[in-house]
């Protein structure tokens, strides 16, 4: 069955700009604001992050606006009542939502609860870096598949091409190209990722590519669609919200400055 997502891939496969969000950041009442200002100003799918107390694959930037977010008052429940009232104030929404988020949290909340909220509250696809391919087909999948996820994997420089052939296989999504063994944010050039990106092209994957970690400007999202099929940008537009001025503007103006 087909999702926003699947169906973003069939009439575009070059250029996609994915923008991650902290839920709840700056502000709790922010995340409906900046998902419209997002749509508005030209991105292709939206990835928000659940906010968790010990988020392993994020640095410094990303740990700090989760932390703020929890302090605000955000919570797995909060996300799921505002994303039903913007799906009900927003009927013109045509883009993707992924939810990226840990596996303890999205446990504790019930997994199949939390998929079919996901459904409802019109959710296509979760990122979860600490749930094993294993574990996913064995236990998740047929949840996933229930109620219309798309579950999209992340592989690194050290990913096995055997893994990233299972990966690609058991993707209904895109498949995450972490461009270099990190956290998100760091001070790593993302130019020293392209050879990565060249092998993985070149498998010729069923899959679309993203590719994220280190892109910073609008030289390294051009950079990444050289090779794979678009970008995610979280820890740069979490810093462009930190600046003074309405969420609105800050929102439209670093969309505007990626895709120049």
């Amino acid at each position: 069955m087909k999702n926003k997502l699947t169906k973003l891939f069939e009439r575009k496969d070059r250029n996609l700009l994915n923008i991650f969000f902290t839920a709840g950041y700056p502000e709790l009442e922010d995340t409906p604001v900046i998902l419209k200002s997002l749509y508005d100003a030209g991105a292709d799918l939206v990835e928000i992050g659940i906010p968790f107390s010990d988020p392993l694959a994020d640095g410094p930037t990303i740990q700090e606006s989760s932390k703020q977010a929890l302090e605000n008052g955000m919570s797995i429940q909060k996300l799921f009542d505002q994303l039903n009232q913007f799906r009900i104030q927003n009927s013109e929404f045509r883009i993707p939502i992924l939810l990226m988020g840990y596996f303890n949290p999205i446990m504790q909340y019930g997994l199949e609860k939390f998929c079919k909220r996901c459904s409802e509250v019109g959710v296509d696809g979760l990122i979860i870096p600490d749930l094993p391919l294993e574990i996913y087909i064995s236990h998740y999948q047929a949840v996933f598949k229930k109620y219309n996820l798309s579950n999209i994997f992340l592989v690194t420089p050290q990913t096995s091409t055997e893994r990233i052939l299972q990966i690609d296989e058991q993707s209904t999504g895109f498949i995450y190209a972490v461009s270099s063994a990190s956290t998100t944010g760091s001070k790593s050039d993302f130019g020293s990722a392209s050879l990565y990106l060249e092998r993985l092209a070149s498998l010729g994957l069923k899959t679309p590519i993203l590719t994220g970690f280190n892109i910073k400007t609008a030289e390294d999202f051009q950079q990444a669609c050289q090779y794979v099929n678009g970008a995610i940008i979280g820890s740069a537009f979490i810093k462009a919200l930190q600046d003074d001025g309405k969420v609105e503007s800050k929102t439209n103006q670093f969309v505007k400055s990626i895709l120049s």
